[in-house]
């Protein structure tokens, strides 16, 4: 029998608040009060007394009280909204609440058994309609079902009932032969976009293979004599994926023959290391994620990825899955990695864009909105690091109407980990033949079937629910655990890695590229419910699962110390090196596939490239002659404006290592880069930034990239790193990938990749990239649209620091301190968010313009070395990286982290300026000038000769401009054309600021 327990608070309770707020701004304004209860279903036979102990166990008694099968409020409301979860959807309420009742009964139970939900009693005049919009907001129906009662119903069923939302398969398990052999080219290509038919002729979901990869499918199968099983099939299309094979970035496009990824990133990385020969590289390319020296005993490792396709569908399952996804990429470094620090950044549509989207025609299957996708990514993000004791230190936020239908959701994980242990390199693995293939960690269901493939597609009607995930960071946690502080200093495995994309058919099969094959008996995998099919067990992506290589002598120590941490492993099958892929099911063989074939066999497709430069309409306005207005307009643009509300949830304290911190100064400044300490026993510290410039695409996508690299490089060096022990990784966001002119501009972006990163002699150690990134559905009026992101590069920047104790913060700090510009402005406003903004005033719709910020790689080489050199003799006080929104904007962010005002005269600055008229430049193109290369920074008024000295020592290509001073009041005054342009306080310029999210 079922047991359903309620709990309710018995004091104000605010998540009713917020729930009541956030009805109102649906326009529903007949809600006069809120109540929230928490609700259990445990399916277990229970004893009257275990169940009271359990409900016990459930509620505070300080401020909550509960009930057992029978509802805990009744009375005087009008409808009650209950939301639960989806058979089948990872459930981590459920999952906690069943390890308790385990603990009160002292005994295991199988399978699920306890099932949250929540329900909401609604209190004012509303209707029916009313109390489902309610519903279907706080709801998604990909995963979550929803019920509501009036009043009167409620009462008259004793309450809400009990839901218990067990998976039942009724299909048998079976193994199907897909006739490839006797398939027309047609009906290939129908297999390979929609994927295998079942019986009653629907399809499984999208195997991402292309007719050329179909036939070579087709053409290995004849060779052997036989048509492929189901499970064959689904395997190679999880290994062949774009998502796990980076295809555009390995074939041959135009003259490139080696293909972009080893033509540009690998040869710039080899190039460097080489010419280098530094030992700052120790892996680079061959891991789950790239590892760089930190001290003579440890590594620091970095790896980021994208969760951006199953966040669209659901953001709160897609955004944790991604965050604990990338955490195991460091679990899964050589064998394994310490978790010490999370970084995100994510790309939105206008959260105040609320037009309909659907997948189908007619009105079907609507996709959420912007607002909905950003609050569910935010949580999402939250909870994965939040509750696996990981910092949360770095990040960003970027808004533009080209990503509504998609947004970009990135995550990333430091490690650090051990040179050597007991005289073995940490950073090295290898299966051997003869050892036991076991999984760690969670159960596998139908959560995650085709989340590769589904990745290297667009979304549109054909997109599997089956594709979302929803992480279970705590489970991770104890996995995690266990395998770093435990298993891995005693020797327990010889290799790791992490059951991502494809499940174990990915993970399996790339280990066992170490040892030369392996066997599984998909009979042996533990299973969350039973009736899953063997091709769903194979390459499903449940999550929380690694995949290890034990010897068998080692087994039955790793299996205990497992056990007694509450961790489940299971021996799956054997590593060999039989040059076999093999997969037993029922004692019957369902795979059996050459290595070589599965790993290398898939056809180089030649790819040819168009470009052309885009030509946009150049803006043409006058400047006011007042600019204090435009300065507070840009830093309430959400491009621009504080992003606490974000910051400010994330735990970036939890491990105690914090130093530069992600909000700065007394006005909670974001900063553009966050240094972290790792070993509290030492002062050495890692520096983490980003930078990513969609917007410049839309004019050409080399000095988009270029500018990315240069920001994250400058951002990095603004806080106190240094070139020589800088690091970066590549993550390509690109839309409509099997276009020649996308093509076109992907190859420009990746050459300015080598050659920003050749000029810094900075390596690339990781990279990732998700290559169709658009929508294909339909608007409010059924009309066809096709929504693609701007092509993005996000780069990202790891250094390491010798002293944190030298780390430089953005806020200005002292009155008289001087403050100067480094570096040139060329009046750059190409993609520049003034220009948005003004074109937005003036048509409705941002100004694009074409002079797009270009990079000068070899005079900010030399600055950035000169800062460095300042820095290191500490006489620089603060320091911000110029980048979005220009010198203005970097100024107001110095003055507001200190709460101190400034005196500036942009008649002071020196160097180059407007290409055409060096002699004059527009005040609000001097401010708003998104040009590269440039740092405010402040110094001691007595360091002022120091400063100049050490920033020019003899050369003359860096420019430098002392262009005034810091207040000792609050007052923000700029001159500029022989008048004053800006005049306001620093207390204005934060409330402008900090306007924008502040209801968040």
């Amino acid at each position: 029998m079922a047991h359903r327990i309620e709990v309710v608070s018995v004091i104000p309770d605010m998540r009713a608040v917020v729930k009541k707020d956030e009805i109102e701004s649906l326009g529903i304004n007949g809600v006069k009060d809120v109540k929230i209860v928490d609700v259990y279903t445990i399916d277990a036979n229970l004893e009257e007394d275990d169940t009271r102990l359990i409900a016990g166990s459930l509620t505070n008694p300080v401020f909550q009280e509960s009930s057992v099968d029978s509802p805990i409020i009744k009375g005087d409301f009008d409808y009650a909204v209950e939301i639960g979860f989806l058979p089948g959807v990872t459930d981590n309420v459920g999952n906690t609440v069943r390890e308790g009742i385990e603990g009160i009964l002292e005994r295991q139970l199988d399978g699920q058994v306890a099932y949250s939900s929540q329900f909401m009693f609604l209190f004012g005049s509303l209707s029916r309609e009313d109390a489902g919009r309610i519903g279907a907001n706080f709801s998604n129906p990909l995963i979550q079902r929803i019920q509501v009662k009036s009043a009167e119903e409620f009462n008259r069923d004793n309450g809400m009932g009990v839901n218990v939302p067990k998976v039942s398969i009724q299909e048998k398990p079976r193994v199907d032969l897909v006739s490839l052999l006797t398939m027309s080219d047609e009906e290939l290509a129908i297999v390979g976009k929609q994927g295998i038919a079942n019986i009653d002729e629907t399809r499984r979901g999208p195997l991402a293979l292309d007719l050329t990869y179909m036939k070579t499918i087709r053409d290995y199968f004849a060779k052997e004599g036989r048509n492929p099983t189901d499970v064959e099939l689904e395997s190679i299309a999880q290994t062949w994926s774009e998502h796990c094979r980076h295809t555009i970035f390995a074939d041959p496009i135009d003259e490139i023959k080696d293909g972009l990824f080893k033509h540009y990133i690998r040869r710039a990385t080899e190039e460097i290391i080489s010419l280098r020969n530094d030992g700052f590289c120790v892996s680079v390319f061959k891991d789950n994620s790239g590892a760089i020296s930190f001290d003579d005993n440890y590594l620091v490792t970095d790896k980021a990825e994208t969760h951006n396709s199953p966040s669209a569908l659901d953001p709160f399952g897609g955004a944790i899955t991604g965050i604990v996804g990338v955490n195991r990429d460091a679990i899964a470094f050589g064998l394994g990695a310490m978790p010490i620090a999370n970084r995100y950044g994510f790309c939105f549509g206008n959260p105040d864009d609320q037009r309909a989207l659907y997948k189908k025609a007619d009105k079907m299957e609507q996709m959420l909105s912007s607002s909905r996708i950003m609050d569910g990514v935010i949580s999402g993000v939250n909870s994965g690091g939040n509750q696996s004791g990981i910092p949360t230190t770095q990040g960003f936020v970027y808004f533009d109407e080209s990503f509504r239908g998609k947004p970009l959701v990135f995550v990333g994980t430091l490690g650090l980990i051990p040179r050597e242990v007991n005289g073995k390199k940490m950073h090295e693995k290898e299966a051997r033949a003869g050892d036991y293939i076991v999984m760690v960690g969670g159960r596998v269901g139908k959560d995650g079937i085709h989340g590769a493939t589904f990745s290297s597609e667009a979304i549109d009607s054909g997109s599997p629910a089956t594709a979302v995930q929803i992480g279970d960071p705590i489970t991770q946690k104890k996995l995690s655990d266990v395998l770093i502080n435990e298993a891995r200093d005693i020797g327990l495995y010889n290799s790791i890695t992490d059951n991502g994309a494809g499940g174990l058919s990915c993970s399996v099969a790339e280990m066992a590229k170490e040892s030369g094959g392996f066997r599984v008996d998909l009979n042996s995998v533990p299973l969350k419910y039973p009736g899953l099919q063997p091709w769903e067990i194979w390459i499903s992506e449940s999550q929380e699962r690694m995949t290890l290589a034990v010897p068998p002598e080692k087994w039955s120590t790793l299996e205990d110390l497992l056990k007694r941490r509450g961790v489940e492993a299971t021996v799956i099958g054997e590593f060999t090196n039989s040059g076999k892929c093999v997969v037993d099911y029922n004692g019957e063989n369902v795979m059996d596939l050459e290595m070589e074939f599965l790993h290398n066999g898939l056809p180089p497709r030649p790819m040819k490239t168009t470009f052309t430069r885009s030509i946009n309409t150049e803006p043409d306005f006058k400047q006011g002659n007042d600019l204090t207005s435009s300065l507070h307009a840009m830093l309430a643009r959400k491009n621009l404006a504080s992003f606490e509300f974000i910051s400010q949830q994330y735990d970036h304290e939890v491990q105690g290592g914090s130093v530069i911190k992600p909000l700065q100064g007394r006005g909670r400044v974001n900063g553009d880069a966050t240094v972290t300490r790792p070993l509290l026993n030492s002062h050495r510290g890692v520096v983490l930034s980003h930078g990513i410039n969609p917007s410049y695409s839309k004019i050409d996508t080399y000095h988009m990239a270029a500018a990315a690299i240069d920001t994250a490089v400058r951002n990095a060096v603004s806080v106190g790193a240094r070139l020589d022990r800088i690091a970066l990784m590549d993550n390509f966001c690109w839309c409509s990938s099997n276009e020649p002119e996308r093509l076109g501009q992907l190859k420009r972006a990746v050459q300015a990749c080598y050659d920003v990163a050749r000029a810094y002699e900075i390596p690339f150690i990781s990279g990732k990239d998700s290559m169709f990134n658009d929508f294909k559905g339909f608007d409010e009026n059924s009309r066809p649209v096709k929504i693609s992101i701007p092509p993005t590069l996000l780069a990202s920047s790891i250094a390491v620091m010798d002293d944190v104790r030298n780390a430089v913060s953005l806020d200005a700090k002292m009155p008289g301190d001087l403050i100067y510009v480094v570096g040139n402005n060329r009046g750059e406003l190409g993609g520049s968010e003034y220009f948005a903004m003004i074109g937005e005033e003036i048509r409705g719709e941002p100004f694009i313009g074409n002079d797009v910020p270009q990079t000068d790689t070899e005079i900010n080489r030399v600055t950035y070395i000169a800062l460095s050199h300042a820095i290191g003799l500490g006489i620089v006080v603060s320091a911000q990286s110029v980048h979005r929104g220009g010198l203005g904007v970097a100024l107001a962010k110095t003055a507001m982290g200190g709460m101190l005002g400034m005196d500036i005269d942009l008649s002071k600055i020196r160097g180059l300026r407007m290409r055409d008229n060096p002699d004059y430049m527009r005040s609000d193109y001097e401010l708003y000038s998104e040009s590269q290369g440039r740092v405010v920074v402040s110094i001691a008024h007595y360091h002022r000769a120091l400063f100049e000295d050490a920033m020019l020592r003899g050369t003359t290509n860096v420019s430098i401009s002392r262009i005034g001073v810091v207040r000792d009041d609050d007052r923000f005054v700029i001159n500029g054309e022989g008048r004053r342009v800006v005049d306001t306080s620093v207390q204005a310029l934060l409330e402008s600021y900090k306007s924008t999210f502040k209801g968040y």
